[in-house]
């Protein structure tokens, strides 16, 4: 693996035209195209033209939803919200490192707690994305990549929809682009300034996510190989510099650890079920779709998209241009490519192989921690493309694909909590009891309904809806009696107020719990069941159904059919 790659006296790409050489004589140092996108005239200036139309309409769209905040952001902010010397024992309930709630805090003190604004703070996180990226690009291919991958960051449509989404993947992505433009300034010069930036950038990410523990662990396992290489004692050290300054962010790691424990044994991700090696594939297809309709089956436009990053990655690895029309494939790979082929790599199959044996569960936003560097990737694969038609066409292609894709974004409804609560605006009244089972239904529907003087609590813990104790959740839910939980909810309605339900089936360890409670209640001496809203899991990411159940003192005033 050549992790020099930062090395100014490392090889560069062939100009535009010229063959890209056999991967073992490095080109002359200097002969990089003085012309990255080889286009003339009108042709220059349509694609210049189009290039800032993209990356302006990438921009916008990274501020632009109409969706009411789902269960992880609401839950988030709901975190934020709290004093920071209560965060920790929050989040040892939650599962998740402080830094992005700590920014999120004082974010929401400076602009509030309106969508618009808690999700600004992604927004703008992914933007400044942009230009980290150009420079990180510049520095491991050259300049005929910058713009390419500009193009693709602007428009992808994993990035668009977590810079609208108050969580912490935007933050992810922007410390990954300064880890990747660090890593290789501290592997070409490991002056002080560099290693420093590579500690803070280790520690932040370690902050930030759990998976960059197998990024972080990647890397500093690519440093090691570095010293047992028979390359130049130069190169050696500053391997040896670098891999320092990922040590020292580990150790700045080190007061998170105990929590960080705690949770991997008590928290973990109850919701899903644990991932195989097929999840893998599922990371790089994820990131070209829209993420809040990825579950419905994915697009042909990401079908698209996802085609073009496998294919440009593989080229960035295997792919020898000899000409305009012809790509040869050298099994022994591209010495360029190598580095940071195996940091995508090696950290996705790390981090499967540890979901698998500790069985928690996989999505595809946890892949965040490489997709700039699957981007970079990507971009240099492009390099492989001699001809100008040929590669800006192509890169046309996959970036009004991302475009069509995020515009989606905009009027995609992440969850039903806005149809649930304008019922109960419209027709609970104070003092009625509402429920949820389970209870990760409860911060989005409380973040719409927690003026409206209702009695809310939450299945299967009976506690408040602003939050979720992930703490042995599966054991809760599993020792979590449906029928006591009914007669909990007709106590406390009495005989004057009504029972409002907000439930789901299908969660995962609940099984049939949440259809018993609705049983249940509908059971009881003098009640009646009527449904507000229906389940509609093929529009809403987070789907949900609204049960109204009068008790014997009152009569139900909602048309519908019957609970089940």
């Amino acid at each position: 693996m050549d992790l020099a790659i930062g090395d100014p006296a490392r090889p560069r790409p062939a100009p535009d035209g010229a063959p890209q050489g056999d991967g073992t004589t490095p080109e002359p140092p200097g002969s990089e195209a003085p012309d990255p996108v080889g286009l003339h005239g009108r042709w220059l200036t349509a694609y210049t033209v189009g290039l800032a139309l993209a990356v302006v309409v990438g921009v916008v769209l990274r501020f632009w939803t109409r969706s009411a905040l789902w269960l992880d952001e609401a839950l988030t902010v709901d975190i934020a919200k709290l004093p920071l010397h209560d965060l920790r024992a929050a989040l040892r309930r939650d599962g998740a490192p402080p830094l992005y709630y700590v920014l999120l805090h004082f974010w929401m003190r400076l602009f509030g707690t309106s969508d618009l604004a808690v999700r600004s703070l992604s927004g703008l996180l992914s933007v400044v994305t942009l230009p980290v990226a150009w420079f990180a690009a510049r520095r491991f291919a050259g300049r005929s990549v910058t713009w390419v991958v500009l193009a693709l960051l602007a428009s992808a449509p994993f990035a668009i929809y977590y810079a609208t989404e108050a969580r912490m993947y935007a933050l992810v992505m922007l410390l990954t682009a300064c880890g990747v433009l660090a890593a290789l300034r501290a592997l070409a010069s490991p002056r002080p300034g560099n290693l420093i930036a590579v500690a803070v950038v280790t520690a932040a990410l370690l902050y930030t996510q759990y998976w960059a523990v197998y990024l972080v662990g990647t890397f500093g396992l690519c440093l090691l190989w570095q010293q047992r290489r028979r390359v130049a004692a130069d190169a050696r050290t500053r391997a040896r510099w670098t891999l320092g300054g990922v040590a020292v962010g580990c150790v700045a790691f080190l007061p998170w650890v105990p929590t960080f424990v705690f949770q991997s044994q008590h928290t973990g991700t109850p919701w899903a079920a644990p991932p195989n090696f097929a999840a893998i594939i599922s990371s790089v297809t994820g990131f070209a779709d829209n993420q809040a309709t990825l579950s419905t089956g994915g697009s042909n436009q990401g079908r698209l998209l996802a085609l073009c990053y496998f294919l440009l990655a593989f080229l960035a690895l295997f792919g020898l241009a000899k000409d305009r029309w012809h790509i040869e494939l050298d099994i022994r790979t591209r010495p360029r490519g190598r580095g940071m082929s195996f940091l995508v790599v090696a950290t996705l199959v790390a981090a499967v192989a540890g979901g698998i044996i500790d069985r928690s569960a996989f999505s595809p936003r946890y892949a965040a921690v490489v997709f700039v560097p699957l981007l970079l990737l990507v971009g240099m694969g492009t390099l492989t493309l001699i001809d100008a038609r040929v590669r800006n066409g192509l890169m046309a292609v996959a970036t009004l694909a991302g475009l069509a894709l995020s515009v989606e974004n905009v009027w995609t409804q992440r969850t039903q909590a806005t149809q649930v609560a304008a019922v109960l605006s419209a027709h609970a009244k104070p003092g009625d009891v509402l429920a949820y089972c389970p209870d990760q239904l409860g911060p989005s529907v409380y973040r719409l309904t927690s003026s409206e003087h209702l009695d809310q609590l939450t299945f299967p813990r009976g506690t408040s809806p602003a939050f979720v104790n992930w703490i042995d959740y599966k054991q809760t839910v599993q020792h979590a009696s449906p029928a006591a939980f009914a007669r909990l909810l007709e106590e406390r309605a009495g005989t004057t107020h009504q029972i409002w339900l907000v439930w789901a089936p299908g969660y995962q360890a609940f099984g049939t719990r949440c259809e018993r409670i609705a049983s249940a209640l509908l059971d009881a001496p003098g009640y009646g069941g009527h449904q507000w809203v229906n389940l509609k899991p093929n529009k809403y990411y987070e789907p949900m159904q609204l049960t109204q159940f009068a008790p014997p003192a009152t009569s139900p005033t909602a048309p519908g059919s019957a609970a089940p």
